[in-house]
């Protein structure tokens, strides 16, 4: 199982992080082992009427700054919201994005929630899934094939082309984020990967899998075809969690963190993304002590496994 970690991009507790700050933990994770580095992807987040704004780095500036900061960590989307960007041109960045980054782009895909952000910048909100399920048509097809004609209730294409065609030929990895019926059954029929958040330790995966399952059989997909991630509320050690009450989390030693990942791991989940609440340099290095025990685990049980084979 992989295992990543989402950036601070959001002025959240109410300090705005600076991009020299972003990038020195993206470097941290990298020289540190994990596999990605995540983004959000938002405008602003508002809560009650009279409660502050809080604010965001766009999304894709920052994740284009890290690919050539970066060299090794996929640099992955959790979720860009494709009602921001129309969707043909957002498949001519993320092909060249992915050319900037040597094939490390992980392309997350959602439709958007928060609404107030979509009021602030003239985006509209109604028929949400709708435009996403066009949307997610055109990336895709764009993507793998490089060319499309669609006339759709939202979108038109004409003449599409994607030139060039970047480092990959079919374009890079299309995760989707779904919840509803009707998601997921998107995300059977177009995604190379699955998403769900935000958890805590493995029991509250729930169902998922099973529901995953489902969905791909309704549409006539080999589940395994799918990859299962899955988004991770993570508080090390001692750290003040800085999340609501009711939010689940996986908190604890280093070794109980690890113990966590393991567990997601038997649950069959490919990809599993830390959210740190608050993210610092600290609780980062104590995410990473987790990271490296699990790993070493893992070690001890593919050697446990292969002596078992040898002494047959």
């Amino acid at each position: 199982m992989e295992i990543g970690v989402v950036l601070p991009l959001a002025e959240y507790p109410w300090k705005q992080p600076s991009y020299s700050e972003i990038r020195a933990l993206a470097l941290s994770a990298e020289d540190s082992g994990f596999d990605s580095v995540w983004v959000f992807d938002h405008l602003l987040f508002r809560g009650a009427p009279g409660e502050p704004t809080e604010g965001i780095w766009e999304s894709w500036t920052i994740l284009s700054a890290l690919a050539e900061a970066t060299g090794r960590v996929r640099l992955g989307t959790l979720v860009l919201c494709t009602a921001f960007r129309n969707p043909a041109v957002l498949a001519k960045m993320a092909v060249t994005l992915d050319e900037v980054s040597e094939g490390r782009l992980i392309l997350g895909l959602g439709s958007g929630w928060h609404e107030p952000e979509f009021e602030a910048f003239g985006v509209p909100f109604e028929n949400r899934v709708s435009r996403f399920e066009e949307s997610l048509h055109v990336i895709t097809s764009l993507l793998r094939t490089g060319t499309l004609d669609f006339e759709g209730r939202h979108i038109r294409i004409r003449g599409g082309e994607l030139r060039p065609r970047g480092v990959r030929a079919s374009g890079p990895p299309i995760l989707v984020a779904a919840f509803q019926p009707r998601m997921l059954r998107l995300a059977a029929r177009h995604a190379d990967m699955w998403n769900t958040c935000w958890l805590g330790g493995p029991s509250t995966l729930g169902d998922w899998p099973e529901r995953v399952n489902a969905a791909c059989a309704e549409v006539g997909r080999d589940p395994a075809s799918l990859d299962i991630t899955v988004g991770v509320n993570v508080v090390p050690g001692d750290s003040p969690a800085d999340l609501p009450d009711d939010r689940p989390v996986l908190s604890g030693t280093s070794a109980q963190i690890a113990a966590g990942f393991l567990g997601y791991a038997a649950h069959g989940v490919s990809h599993l993304i830390c959210n740190l609440n608050p993210h610092d340099a600290t609780a980062q290095k104590a995410l990473s002590a987790a990271l490296h025990l699990y790993r070493e685990q893992c070690d001890l049980l593919q050697k446990g496994k292969a002596d078992g084979m040898g002494g047959r």
